[in-house]
């Protein structure tokens, strides 16, 4: 989270929930968290090399990981629109 500017404190006391669908691509996520390749501008997607040990790190089944992985695209693609828009004053 740490790239993205926040920090455990951001959520500190909210709770919010996650559908059981997008709970294993989330987690996928969170442990890619330090994977973001970065160019001049800033971060510009996360490094898939590092996919088979978080698969078998967050257990994923080989028969889930096509979806998984469209999901992680679908979190990375906001994710960078957001590390994008203009930092407020």
């Amino acid at each position: 989270m740490g790239e993205l500017g926040l920090t455990e404190d951001d959520f500190a006391g909210q709770e919010f929930d996650v559908w059981p669908e997008n709970w294993v691509p989330l987690q996928v996520l969170s442990a890619m968290q330090t994977q973001w390749r970065c160019g001049p501008a800033g971060a510009i997607g996360l490094d898939y090399n590092v996919l088979p040990e978080i698969w078998r790190r967050c257990k994923v089944p080989p028969a889930e990981r096509d979806r998984v992985f469209s999901d992680l695209q679908v979190m990375e693609d906001a994710a960078l629109a957001e590390l994008r828009k203009p930092a407020s004053k």
